[in-house]
């Protein structure tokens, strides 16, 4: 049989799971190909092109992540509401789409952060109801392997990307340690085109998931599915990754220190190259092992390591330890991006879980922001260190919440 909020649990199986993932994971693929070629170089583009100052590039980046809060929390409201996965995912995923050519047009900061913010706003739409749909398309054990190939699908995409734009930088003449703007309107033009595949696969190849409307108590009596409660376990857990994002400043800053140590252009795209590599490889494994040895160890490991990493940026002096950091940046992401939406997944009932995503990636969002802001102040006023030993103090005091607060046995 399959899980009890699913009517189609037979369904032919692609690569041991609902069709319906690997679709998802396709229509990740294909967005993150070309958020790559359009965003990835966006500090680069500020910095070099545009003169924009380091709070400055914070300040687009922490849009960059936070502008979307409030649409990802309604959104995962809105589809536990009207049960439209599906409808929703793709406005967002459509929406995106229509904005990304506006950045053949952007010539300053606040065009640039515009545009960034109507993405996001697309992403925000998407995002809860993307995860709830891949949370609705499996049961409990395969939760993890589920999220775990939707990230390493997603960060393939990334891989691809990246090597487009590598071969762009390549075969544009221009200044060797800076982005040449002629190159970036290239990447806009050629990332626009995989955008809209990935409207059309998602439109075409994903079908949405029908869900029981009531569920069922201890006493064996039916009760309507929205007076389920989250639980306090899935709220301390949103207080504890506000804590963490709280440090987890934007990657653009990444991309700005492996410039500060006179990396390359091209090698600075490589070294982003060999972080997503990283990660699609990492994904996928850890997400199956958080299905057999629960997900609160595997976060924990990944906190440790991201804190390691952020060690690592405030001391780094020579582009071999870039290179290294940003692989090791990598297994970090490949441990817990996955395996906290599964985690998610685990901590609150199935006719709720929109609206947990929305809450979760919602909580993300608004504090990136802020974490952004933060980064950019010290990188300007203090020291580039200082971003990053901010970042790793966090970063340990996420973990030691995580093993004092949070339970590692499954609620639902």
């Amino acid at each position: 049989m399959g899980n009890p909020g699913l009517i189609d649990g037979k369904s032919r199986k692609i690569i041991g799971l609902h069709p319906n993932v690997f679709f998802m994971g396709l229509t990740s693929l294909l967005t993150d190909i070309s958020s790559e070629l359009i965003f990835t170089l966006i500090p680069l583009l500020l910095s070099n092109v545009l003169g924009a100052t380091s709070t400055m590039i914070g300040v687009v980046g922490g849009i960059s992540e936070s502008a979307d809060s409030f649409f990802r929390i309604a959104s995962g409201w809105i589809s536990d509401k009207i049960g439209k996965r599906k409808l929703l995912a793709g406005l967002g995923y459509s929406f995106s789409t229509m904005v990304k050519p506006f950045m053949l047009l952007a010539n300053s900061w606040g065009a640039v952060a515009g545009i960034r913010f109507g993405d996001r706003v697309g992403k925000g739409v998407r995002t809860a109801s993307r995860d709830a749909l891949i949370a609705d398309s499996v049961g409990a054990k395969e939760r993890g392997r589920a999220f775990g190939l939707h990230r390493a699908m997603d960060s393939s995409g990334a891989v691809i990307g990246l090597i487009i734009a590598a071969i762009i930088i390549y075969l544009i003449p221009g200044d060797k340690f800076h982005l040449d703007i002629h190159a970036y309107r290239w990447m806009v033009i050629i990332g626009v085109i995989p955008a809209v595949l990935a409207v059309l696969i998602l439109m075409t190849m994903v079908h949405e998931i029908k869900k029981t409307a009531i569920s069922e108590s201890k006493t064996g009596v039916s009760t309507p599915a929205k007076t389920t409660p989250f639980s306090l376990q899935f709220k301390l857990f949103l207080v504890i990754m506000a804590l963490f994002t709280l440090g987890n400043s934007s990657d653009f800053f990444l991309i700005l220190d492996a410039q500060h140590v006179q990396t390359p252009l091209l090698q600075v795209v490589l070294m982003l190259v060999l972080f997503n590599i990283v990660y699609a490889l990492v994904s996928m494994p850890t997400g199956i092992l958080s299905d057999k040895l629960g997900r609160k160890r595997l976060i924990i490991l990944g906190w440790f390591i991201y804190g390691l990493v952020y060690l690592g940026f405030a001391v780094a002096g020579s582009q071999w330890q870039i290179w290294l950091l940003f692989a090791v940046y990598g297994v970090y992401y490949g441990i817990c991006e996955g395996v906290a939406k599964a985690f998610v997944a685990d901590l609150v009932p199935i006719e709720r879980r929109g609206t947990a995503y929305g809450l979760y990636n919602g909580i993300i969002g608004i504090m990136a922001l802020p974490a952004s802001l933060i980064a950019g102040i010290l990188w300007d006023k203090v020291n580039p260190s200082a971003t990053f030993y901010f970042g790793a103090g966090l970063a340990l005091l996420a973990m030691l919440g995580m093993m004092l607060f949070i339970k590692g046995r499954r609620v639902f």
